[in-house]
């Protein structure tokens, strides 16, 4: 059967593409060997996030006599939490499906293997049949990194230790929870499960936690999930497992063993290009990941890729943008990709985003740069709902024009609110300019006002 376009891959690079392809009039195939939705959908974004709900719910409720609310027994029951984050993921994955299907998207449960190049264009075989189409998009994802640790096979194995897609099922709370990884994910399970009642401990062999965040929100951060009992051991290593824990090589270079229960290994993700059939073609990979351009295309004429296989930036709002620009592309209308005004978000409470360039990756840049740094006490709204003194709003223009080129927040809502960050650097506004929209009040976001009126009146000096 002949297509105008095969994507191979139904997470949200792939479902996003195949929406809109069919929207331009492709007859599109979508081939994906799970659920729908990808990672994000079934055993990322969405789940956590459904979790780390129920957990925000039962911490307000723990201090609402602070606001003259009380409650008696309050508690957090697991069993519910997984069932409602069941029912919330089913519900959009079939919502996918059925965008899919009412856009007359060929979706087929299957892995493509790229079989060949010929006349009529690319042949893909799933399930024992052969699909051809002159354009084809690859969208296969990522999956976890698994760890170089003695016994690390023999942990997985056993279930004592576990991945990001096996504890979003653990049907009960491990008393001791070790996690090896301080970036987003392991931060928002850590969150969870202490909220849950776990000992948490989090190893991260970084200085700070959060990855590439600004400096001063993970400071921020990580006093904050303190406060909640989390126990932070940086520029620690995890060297090995034993029967009840893990071996940890600390700063000291002294190996101490940290009881648990359960291990998550967190450390990231990379792109899942294996069993693809992209060696027939002779697609060009580099690090481990499809090399792409900023259209998407590959070194393949004809064959585009978006989303975690190109390893640019793993986040699921980068891979709708960059499905997005792939379309556009096989369609003739011009767009690029960029990826220096993509929000990262960490969803604990409280949370932290950032967007464009932080102080550090600024002066390694050579940027000459101005910061406004505002705590959110600064906003009515923080203050009406907010007991916490925790939370600013962090911003950075370019001395020589003005031109906003970083935001960073950690506080309530800064998950809504760095979109407008994203909209200030994404547009490269100027503060001055920037400082004649109208901020809602009372809001936390309109504290970006007195930041932008402060790195004003710095401009004037």
């Amino acid at each position: 059967m002949i297509y105008d376009l095969i994507i191979m891959g139904g997470g949200p690079a792939g479902y996003f593409a195949a929406e809109r392809a069919s929207d331009a009039g492709f007859r599109t195939l979508l081939l994906e060997e799970r659920n729908l939705g990808g990672v994000c959908l079934n055993e990322g974004c969405i789940p956590t996030k459904s979790l780390i709900y129920a957990a925000k719910l039962k911490n307000l409720a723990s201090h609402g006599e602070d606001y003259g609310v009380s409650a008696d027994n309050i508690s957090l029951d697991h069993s519910k939490t997984l069932e409602r984050k069941n029912k919330v993921v089913q519900k959009l994955t079939g919502g996918v499906a059925a965008s899919l299907k009412q856009r007359r998207v060929d979706a087929i449960r299957a892995r493509g293997m790229i079989k060949s190049k010929g006349e009529n264009g690319f042949a893909v075989e799933a399930n024992g049949a052969v699909y051809e189409s002159a354009r084809l998009l690859v969208c296969t994802g990522s999956e976890p990194i698994i760890p170089a640790i003695e016994g690390v096979k023999f942990a997985l194995g056993s279930g004592f230790a576990l991945t990001s897609r096996e504890i979003l099922n653990i049907d009960n709370i491990p008393g001791r929870l070790v996690i090896v990884g301080g970036g987003a994910i392991g931060l928002e399970l850590a969150y969870y499960f202490a909220t849950a009642g776990s000992q948490v401990t989090v190893v991260e062999m970084l200085p700070e936690i959060g990855g590439n965040i600004d400096a001063d929100v993970a400071n921020t951060l990580r006093g904050a999930l303190e406060k909640l009992g989390i126990c932070f051991m940086l520029q620690t290593k995890a060297v090995g497992f034993e029967s009840d824990g893990m071996r940890v090589l600390k700063p000291s270079a002294v190996e101490d063993t940290i009881h648990a229960d359960k291990v998550l290994l967190s450390i990231g993700r990379k792109p899942r290009i294996g069993d693809a059939g992209l060696e027939t073609l002779g697609i060009y990979i580099e690090k481990g990941a499809i090399v792409t351009d900023a259209r998407m295309r590959t070194s393949v004429p004809g064959v585009w890729a978006a989303g975690d296989v190109n390893g640019k930036l793993m986040l699921a709002h980068t891979a709708y943008r960059e499905a997005a620009v792939a379309i556009n592309d096989m369609t003739g209308v011009c767009d690029f990709m960029r990826y220096d005004a993509i929000p990262q978000v960490i969803y604990t409470s409280p949370e932290a985003a950032g967007v464009g360039e932080t102080e550090q990756s600024a002066l390694t840049k050579g940027y000459r740069f101005d910061v406004a740094n505002v705590p959110l006490q600064y906003s009515g709204r923080f203050l009406a709902e907010n007991d916490s003194k925790e939370g600013f709003l962090k911003v950075l223009s370019d001395r020589r024009i003005g031109r906003v080129i970083g935001v960073h927040m950690v506080g309530p809502y800064a998950s809504e609110i760095i979109l407008s960050g994203a909209i200030l650097v994404g547009s490269k506004l100027s503060a001055i300019a920037a400082c004649k929209i109208a901020y809602p009040h009372p809001t936390v976001g309109e504290v970006f006002r007195d930041a932008l009126i402060e790195l004003t009146e710095r401009g004037k000096k």
